[in-house]
């Protein structure tokens, strides 16, 4: 535990001599001195928890003693001997801040209780002045943390400081371990140079030299090193704290010039949790930066994903593209020709040339169709999920006949809408039937069945393939995972379409007899009104 520094002064040898002797053996360090200029200079030069002093002494008052050492000590604790008391005095040292009057003579008893009485006083009046100016901290610390923005976070940083501290002169630093330097991410008013991390060095290379806090008064450190700089740089008080977290050193700067109140104790105690906080929610900006250019990353790899999966669909659907656009051009085509007959009634010609206006309007809805599929979009509208999959079945359709492939669907006549991209719960569907259509090379049957139950819309595409086998079941959604030949991406872009929908996409347990079942779950959700 450590001992209390006293500090006696009493230009009668023999009461500081007894006071030395009696505090010294009760477990406190103590410094006397009968000299009042001499007990100043000394405390000016470094703390103490107690100053005991004797009121009247002829070549500076005990008074006067006490007034200079509360400029530059103002939280020492402060015991006046007097062998005067008057009610005259007791009231004048209420005045002036003092902790306690020690009656002289004075048995040993007295003098241990007026010590531990004052020494405990201080302590309750620091505590209540560190709750004060700790209690601010806490919304202060929530907007540091809060903040994502490196730059914005590092503006807020210099903002917080000077307002807690009532600084003009802040800088924040980062440490840069593999040059082992120090580096400037902010700074305002007057604040040490960046440079090489060095233990003779300016203030903040020092602190981070020495990982320890810094800090001094101009005309009152015994640092010589601090002192110099604080006359260089026009400064009064100045403090420099370095913070080391797990992914990022800092130092953070403050200081106050020659003209205002000197930094203290306690603002060295707030300035470090200021440092560590800063720090925290500096690295945490950081990481949240890298996490966020990472997530763009992967969304662009994924969009990437997207489209090259339907560059690979647009392949297969070649022959089916063809045989849509196709009929309708046959149609037209032979509308045209009957309609310039000349022995054609004005009746038929009418009637071929709406035929023909028909087969046009169909031929450019197919077309629009698959643009909308191959244009990338990212507007959720509402989608009738049957019409969808109606497009996509007469799409495929020519394909499946090829193969000998039955359709069987049972649905609804009317379904809600969905919120969804349309394209891509398109592309889902034709996924999900190819899949099904390569599952059945010798042809076979896919039952499709969409059903309404609570707030979602679920579609089952089973298939009398073979199924997948036990071992490929659990990580089927996972890329370049496939049973049969292809790339392995249908079924993990469809995963990731349909949860990016709110959705779910499940392999179901297999049915003795049939082959792979697969369940698109999508959620209802109301269109609320703009």
């Amino acid at each position: 535990m450590k001992r209390s520094h006293v500090v006696v002064v009493d230009d009668e040898a023999g009461i500081a001599l007894l006071c030395e002797r009696l505090l010294t053996s009760n477990g406190f360090t103590v410094s006397t001195y009968t000299d009042p200029r001499a007990a100043l200079e000394a405390l000016s030069a470094g703390p103490c928890d107690l100053l005991l002093v004797d009121i009247r002494m002829p070549e500076l008052s005990g008074f006067d003693v006490i007034q200079q050492v509360r400029d530059f000590q103002p939280e020492m604790a402060i015991l006046a001997m007097t062998g005067f008391g008057t009610v005259e005095t007791a009231v004048q040292a209420l005045r002036r801040g003092v902790d306690g009057l020690l009656l002289k003579p004075f048995q040993k008893k007295d003098l241990l209780e007026s010590v531990h009485l004052a020494l405990s006083d201080r302590q309750k009046k620091q505590d209540v002045a560190r709750m004060q100016a700790l209690r601010p901290l806490f919304s202060v610390i929530e907007n540091l943390l809060s903040e994502t923005n490196p730059e914005n976070l590092l503006t807020l940083i210099l903002d917080t400081v000077s307002n807690q501290l009532r600084c003009a002169d802040v800088a924040f630093y980062r440490v840069v371990g593999k040059e082992n330097k120090v580096a400037l991410l902010a700074g305002r008013g007057k604040f040490p140079q960046p440079g090489p991390i060095d233990a003779d060095g300016n203030l903040v290379l020092r602190a981070c030299a020495l990982e320890q806090p810094l800090w001094g008064v101009a005309g009152r450190t015994s640092d010589l090193l601090l002192e110099r700089e604080l006359q260089s740089l026009n400064l009064g008080s100045a403090m420099a704290v370095p913070t080391l977290s797990m992914n990022m050193g800092s130092v953070l700067f403050a200081a106050r010039d020659p003209a205002e109140s000197s930094l203290r104790e306690a603002d060295l105690e707030m300035f470090q949790i200021l440092a560590r906080q800063a720090t925290i929610a500096m690295e945490n900006a950081n990481l949240y930066g890298e996490l966020r250019a990472y997530v763009q990353r992967v969304e662009e790899s994924q969009r990437a994903l997207v489209q090259s999966e339907k560059l690979a669909a647009a392949g297969r659907l070649t022959a089916s593209i063809a045989h849509e656009i196709n009929n309708p051009l046959q149609s037209v085509r032979n509308c045209l020709h009957l309609a310039v007959h000349e022995d054609l009634s004005p009746e038929s010609r009418k009637n071929y040339i709406n035929l023909t206006v028909q087969e046009v309007e169909r031929l450019m809805m197919t077309v629009e169709r698959m643009l909308d599929f191959y244009r990338p979009s990212v507007e959720f509208k509402p989608v009738n999920i049957l019409d969808l999959l109606e497009h996509v079945l007469n799409l495929l359709g020519k394909q499946l006949r090829d193969r000998n492939i039955v359709v069987t669907t049972a649905w609804p006549a009317k379904l809600p809408s969905v919120q969804a991209i349309s394209n891509q719960i398109e592309q889902v569907f034709i996924n999900l039937v190819l899949n099904a259509f390569d599952a059945m090379p010798d042809g076979g049957e896919l039952w499709i069945n969409i059903s309404q139950k609570r707030k979602t819309i679920q579609i089952v595409f089973q298939d009398s393939g073979k199924g997948v086998p036990d071992d490929m079941r659990e990580s089927i959604f996972e890329p370049f995972v496939s049973s049969k030949s292809g790339t392995g991406l249908g079924l993990a872009v469809s995963y990731d379409i349909v949860t990016a929908h709110g959705g779910r996409l499940d392999l179901l347990p297999p049915k003795p007899g049939h082959g792979a079942a697969f369940q698109v779950i999508l959620p209802i959700k109301e269109i609320m009104d703009a």
